[in-house]
């Protein structure tokens, strides 16, 4: 596969494919919704708490010494070096019917050490030429290439120029398809999907781990902006807890405040682990690990997902919140993971949700220790959540006694069942699932994600559903779930910028995968932004619930 930019005369200035790879592959918000620049939605409200380089390519930001975007195009694929006379000026031809860019999704918003981008596009019939232009005011040149593919995958070198010099600004991006026949044009170009993506003045931070159920149960993980990732942890290689059966399954999994281990449950006849995913004791328990705990654990087959707060999370203070039991009788507990007995007290005990007269599944605990955010639900087996009711509701740890259960206003509803929450790293917000009351939770296909306030407001439904119009998919119905947020909220321009990440089925092939989001606060704003798919994921796996913490997974390789 070849990529080059051409100079005057059509002349080599610089071959990339060789040398960088293959192209190719805050405690309450108010008020409305709305629509804003670039597609992104808007929430108001109120709101508290919470070297350059020289040459063709330059980087840095106020370190550049010349434009990011090359001054030539680039041609790519089996592209004519006449393509540029052959598609005459920008953004001429048939306005109508050309090709859907569905990836990266117009309007969203990019981490500066995100993947190299890629650009993929469906084409409409006969289309074999494309041009793929990106513009930017500050940029004296577009960005411009020709391909006979229906992918362009920025050059690594080209990436870093582009991040760090084209930052917080729209970057329009249009493709246009035409029907070459190997001599000419046959008609005259088309001109499809056109507008802003940006990249964001702050990285992403941290590792995600994630279930995969392709050829078998497994953990596999990788920092933003690899190009692969690793298998994490295997079922076989977790250390079995006292008394505990054989671990099959390893996929309802969250991560340690410390980011050393990965917690799971393991429906019955399972058992609950957890699991190192650093390389030198890859599968090994915790040391702190006491021996009532490990038989607690071991032999508790109906507890629900696992939660911990950084708050709890030191020497003579490792602590867990679950749910234990089935259905409307659930319960959350706290665990102590030191105990060295199994008695009820010592090892574990209830959590008095006065005021909740259901059962309790799938906590999020907060940072700070304070609070767990939970749902109230009818319906849960296992630790699954069901067919039922389901509302969030908070209620305090309070030192293991626990406390009043209160119902978040805007994620109580009597409408939908809210489910699935998970607070953000300062806590100001819970991003969370919603579909139609007494719907099955389970896998469901209706599934949005949601943001809201901790202590409640008006919901924001997240851009980030909605997969490209082009692309003839709409949500609901294509199973957004399982969102969870980077580990640390970044401030930068007096904006607060969050990352998530959640599962979808809206790709080709209809199986789950991983996409990002961002969630940016500035005042009592709240905007949210279309999806981003990580293209380091393999496709033809189904990846579900991921968890994004500091995990100290091993490094992935980089690509050949």
């Amino acid at each position: 596969m070849r990529s080059f930019v051409l100079a005057s005369g059509a002349s080599l200035l610089a071959v990339f494919a060789f040398a960088c790879g293959d192209s190719g592959t805050t405690s309450s918000t108010q008020g409305t919704s709305s629509t804003g620049n670039g597609g992104a939605t808007t929430s108001t409200g109120t709101q508290s708490g919470g070297g350059g380089s020289t040459g063709a390519f330059t980087g840095s930001g106020g370190g550049t010494t010349g434009p990011s975007f090359p001054g030539m195009p680039i041609l790519d694929g089996d592209a004519p070096i006449d393509s540029a006379d052959l598609f005459g000026p920008a953004g001429s031809g048939d306005p109508t019917g050309g090709p859907c860019l569905v990836e990266p999704e117009l309007g969203a918003l990019l981490p500066d050490n995100w993947l190299r981008p890629r650009f993929r596009w469906e084409p409409t019939a006969g289309e074999n030429l494309f041009e793929l232009r990106l513009h930017a005011a500050s940029e004296p040149n577009d960005l411009v290439v020709y391909t006979t593919d229906q992918t362009y995958t920025m050059e690594k070198l080209l990436w870093l120029a582009v991040s760090a010099g084209v930052v917080d600004e729209p970057i329009t991006v249009t493709i246009r398809g035409a029907n070459f026949d190997g001599t000419a044009l046959v008609g005259e170009p088309s001109v499809g999907s056109t507008g802003p993506i940006t990249i964001a003045p702050v990285g992403a931070p941290g590792s995600i781990v994630y279930w995969t159920t392709s050829g078998g149960s497994s953990l596999k993980g990788f920092q933003v902006g690899d190009e692969s990732v690793i298998t994490a942890l295997t079922p076989p290689q977790v250390a079995m807890p006292t008394n505990g059966g054989p671990v099959t399954c390893i996929g309802c999994h969250t991560s340690t405040p410390d980011g050393l281990y990965a917690s799971f449950v393991a429906q019955a006849p399972w058992t609950n682990a957890l699991g190192s995913i650093e390389a030198a004791s890859v599968g090994a328990s915790p040391p702190f690990l006491g021996a009532g705990a490990s038989s607690f654990l071991a032999s508790s087959t109906e507890l629900g997902i696992h939660s911990y707060s950084k708050a709890h999370w030191s020497n003579g203070d490792h602590v867990m919140v679950t749910p234990s039991g089935q259905n409307s009788d659930s319960e959350l507990i706290w665990v102590d993971l030191e105990a060295t007995s199994a008695a009820q007290g010592t090892a574990w005990g209830y959590l008095a949700r006065n005021g909740d007269a259901v059962g309790a599944g799938s906590p999020t605990w907060s940072h700070d220790g304070n609070e767990i955010v939970y749902v109230s639900t009818t319906s849960q087996f296992t630790g699954r959540l069901g067919a039922g009711s389901a509302d969030l509701y908070s209620v305090p740890y309070a030192n293991r006694q626990g406390g009043t259960a209160t119902p978040i206003p805007g994620a109580s509803t009597a409408e939908y069942n809210e489910y699935y929450p998970t607070l953000s790293p300062d806590d100001a917000f819970i991003a969370y699932n919603r579909i139609p009351n007494g719907s099955d939770m389970y896998d469901a296909a209706a599934g949005e994600v949601f943001v809201i306030p901790k202590a409640g407001g008006t919901p924001t439904r997240i851009l980030a559903n909605d997969p490209p119009a082009c692309g003839g998919k709409a949500s609901p119905g294509v199973t957004n779930s399982w969102p969870k947020w980077a580990p640390q909220a970044q401030l930068s321009g007096g904006k607060t910028y969050y990352w998530m990440v959640f599962s979808s089925r809206r790709g080709e092939t209809g199986t789950p995968q991983l996409y990002l989001t961002g969630v940016v606060v500035e005042g009592s704003t709240v905007t949210t932004y279309p999806a981003l798919y990580l293209w380091n994921q393999p496709p033809d796996e189904s990846n579900h619930t991921p968890a994004w913490d500091v995990f100290e997974i091993p490094p992935v390789p980089p690509p050949q």
